[in-house]
């Protein structure tokens, strides 16, 4: 039984560690003498088998050994000496504030940003709830995590909301969706920060320019980093999943006042635009949708 339970924990934080390396492993399921789970990519399987029994703990990898995915997941595993697999793979800041935002490229609905705040307690305890990356969370899971975070944590974080109607007035100001999103970041660091005094910012990267608080001269020995696929570091991680948690009950309640709304911007938003136009108007699409995308036209 003991070697059952050490094996358990193992697989979980093998499970845990391919997130942290952006691979999507599948549920962890029980057999009769171990505990397996698969990795998918780019159409390669491979299983990780973590086999309890009298004679200890054994990890097996099941794949073709040529294939680069093998070769990737045995890679990450081998890295780590003896298993003795760690929370987090990644180096960061002791607490900071992690942003990111959700929203931007749908036709329709808000453009959410979210800031979290978080020490070295509140990452073990994102990292129990399963907090990574929302675009490899459904969104069932989402809303679970999301009211977990809120109750747990329901002063270390800061949700900006742009409605459509505030998005295209914003739109016709900035005439930038970057500068949008510097704003929306912005407003939402700069509120989390009044209540959590950090000196690190971690944001997702949207461009190529440094993100800048309006307020700089107040925030002068606070460090930035913007970085491609942020998602890894926790805090922007839970930042995202309150974010895309918000852009999700945004089309939740226009469902309930019955407008069922696609995400994205594809052929069927384009269609469904349309019909918005003909039964309400212009100025209800205004309402809905953020009219800088090349669909406003086609309608």
């Amino acid at each position: 039984m003991q070697n059952e339970k050490v094996a358990e924990e193992l697989i979980e934080k093998i499970s845990l560690l391919l997130k942290n390396n952006f691979f999507n492993p599948s549920a962890i399921e029980k057999k009769d003498y171990n505990f397996e789970l698969t990795v998918e990519k780019n159409h390669q399987k491979v299983k990780v088998q973590v086999y309890f029994g009298k004679k200890g703990i054994k990890v097996i990898l099941q794949g073709n050994a040529e294939n680069e995915l093998y070769k990737e997941v045995e890679r990450i595993i081998a890295d780590e000496p003896k298993f003795q697999f760690t929370e987090e793979k990644i180096l960061e800041p002791d607490e900071y504030i992690g942003s990111d935002e959700s929203g931007k490229g749908d036709f329709f609905g808000p453009l959410v940003t979210a800031a979290f705040y978080v020490n070295e307690l509140s990452k073990k305890e994102l990292l129990k709830l399963g907090v990574r990356d929302s675009k490899d969370v459904s969104d069932t899971q989402i809303s679970f995590i999301a009211n977990q975070i809120k109750k747990r944590f329901s002063d270390d974080f800061e949700i900006v909301i742009i409605t459509p109607l505030k998005y295209n007035e914003l739109y016709k100001s900035f005439k930038n969706l970057n500068k949008i999103l510097n704003w929306s970041h912005s407003k939402a660091i700069e509120n989390l920060l009044k209540r959590k005094k950090c000196s690190y910012i971690i944001t997702d990267k949207f461009s190529n320019e440094n993100l800048q608080l309006s307020f700089s001269n107040e925030f002068n020995n606070i460090e930035f980093f913007q970085f491609q696929k942020a998602e890894k570091y926790i805090g922007v991680a839970a930042a995202s999943i309150l974010a895309r948690n918000r852009v999700n009950s945004w089309f939740e309640e226009q469902k309930k006042n019955g407008l069922e709304l696609p995400k994205g911007s594809s052929e069927s938003v384009e269609k469904i635009a349309k019909d918005i136009v003909l039964k309400y108007g212009k100025d209800k699409l205004s309402e809905l949708a953020k009219e800088h995308f090349k669909i406003t036209s086609k309608v």
